[in-house]
């Protein structure tokens, strides 16, 4: 349920660039529309160099927090739901554990796409 939220909360993130897709000449009739794991991957292509500060291709906890955190917020805010600063902690901390697939200590994009396109299909 939170990662399909927190897809919504991702493609709404990248609404103004969807829009500014949607102005632009249709494309051929063959193309089909992007899947809900398609539209996870290309935003997660796009934010992910803002929130990996050292350029490593990875994201630490902290980086990796600082995203859901984000994300978070956003939610709280569309769904009207609150939660304290320290269950805000706890669940970026299970997200991080839960994304970290090989259990490396960072998420890198393609464990992170797994993760957040889990709750988008």
């Amino acid at each position: 349920m939170i990662r399909a939220l927190i897809v919504s909360s991702l493609l709404l993130t990248a609404a103004p660039a969807l829009a500014q897709e949607a102005a632009a000449p249709a494309a051929p009739a063959q193309q089909q529309p992007a899947s809900p794991a398609e539209s996870v991957a290309s935003i997660v292509d796009s934010e992910f160099p803002a929130y990996d500060a050292n350029s490593d291709g990875q994201l630490d906890k902290a980086e990796f927090s600082r995203w859901m955190v984000a994300l978070k917020d956003q939610e709280m805010k569309a769904t009207g739901k609150t939660l304290t600063p320290a269950e805000v902690t706890t669940w970026a901390n299970g997200a991080f554990t839960t994304a970290d697939a090989d259990k490396s200590i960072t998420v890198s994009k393609p464990e992170l796409i797994s993760y957040l396109s889990a709750g988008a299909s």
